[in-house]
């Protein structure tokens, strides 16, 4: 079979009843369902597997056949009804002949140009996105040019605490408001940072005095 030149996305929807497609446009995913062909050895091993389950004998056993002989032609039959589907599913997409690529005509396709809008954006289209970007980013360097914190008191704002045992927030103490344990947390030497003991009132490394 010679090579089928096609969207690379597709998806096969066939059953043992028939064939059918899906393909998807190679840069956004728009699709396009094939028409649905019947696989006449597939409906008729069907039937007889029907027929048989009331009849059984020689209707059960040809049942069993036929069967057989649809797994022997469904590769056939299925390329047959692939390289038609592709055929008009064509009919549906463009091809870009500078990347290869099959595209929707309605999102990814430049009319003007001949070519997907990968290899030729649309000059409208992208200036819109261009000039939407660049208001973005003035936004952003103006509001860095104004205080926006101007009215804030952060000495009216006592820090957050969380106490260490039940790990409640509050707004500082010496003790939890709400298990009642210290709150205070391991101190270290502010010189070689060894963990000092809760009394010690010199580090036991480096002797350098505790802080606070």
């Amino acid at each position: 079979m010679a090579m089928i030149r096609f969207t690379r996305n597709y998806a096969d929807r066939s059953n043992d009843s028939g064939f059918q497609f899906e393909f998807q446009c190679d840069q956004c995913g728009n699709g396009h369902m094939s028409p649905f062909i019947a696989n006449k050895i597939g409906m008729a091993a069907s039937f007889l597997k029907a027929a048989g389950s009331f009849f059984g004998g020689a209707v059960s056993r040809a049942a069993y056949a036929g069967e057989h002989v649809k797994d022997a032609l469904r590769g056939g039959a299925w390329d047959d009804a692939y390289a038609e589907a592709v055929g008009e599913a064509k009919q549906h997409f463009k091809h870009c002949t500078r990347c290869g690529h099959w595209v929707c005509p309605e999102a990814c396709w430049n009319e003007a140009r001949g070519l997907c809008e990968d290899c030729a954006p649309d000059i409208q289209e992208e200036s819109a996105h261009i000039q939407s970007k660049v208001a973005v980013e003035q936004a952003w360097d103006k509001a860095r040019k104004v205080d926006q914190v101007e009215s804030l008191d952060m000495k009216a704002h006592r820090s957050v605490v969380t106490c260490p045992h039940c790990n409640a927030r509050g707004a500082g103490g010496r003790f939890c408001a709400e298990c009642g344990k210290p709150l205070a947390t391991k101190a270290h030497c502010t010189q070689c940072g060894t963990e000092l003991a809760p009394k010690a009132r010199f580090c036991a490394d480096c002797g350098t005095p505790r802080s606070g």
